[in-house]
């Protein structure tokens, strides 16, 4: 799961169990956190902003924006880049945004949907 307000994404690691990377996570424990998930050993990470620049997790098949920075298409697409990659296996990736219906994050969806698909995205 990838997010933008930390509060949400603290409740959200609590719930799921899954560690919580943020700016003030060390970059060491990072490091350990994102081997862990390579190799298995940790299921699943919940990442602030943090997981939108140099993260290789190339295994990754499934991630949950739970909430975007308003309409940033660059961001989406940093983030739809860490999970789409080709799998060794040949599975295929999926990526998930949560919107909340009648708010202004709707339209913001509308946007950046738009955008990736002139930018050769499947929907």
């Amino acid at each position: 799961m990838i997010g933008e307000y930390l509060s949400q994404l603290g409740a959200l690691a609590a719930d799921t169990g899954f560690p919580l990377l943020t700016g003030k996570t060390p970059q060491l424990e990072r490091e350990r956190l994102y081997q862990g998930f390579r190799e298995r050993t940790v299921p699943g990470l919940v990442l602030s902003r943090v997981g939108n620049f140099a993260v290789d997790l190339p295994d990754a098949d499934v991630l949950i924006q739970v909430s975007g920075k308003y309409g940033s298409r660059q961001e989406e697409a940093q983030r739809l880049g860490r999970v789409l990659r080709l799998k060794k296996d040949g599975r295929r990736a999926r990526f998930y945004t949560l919107v909340s219906l009648r708010t202004c994050e709707e339209d913001f969806a509308r946007h950046r949907q738009l955008f990736l698909t002139e930018q050769g995205y499947s929907y």
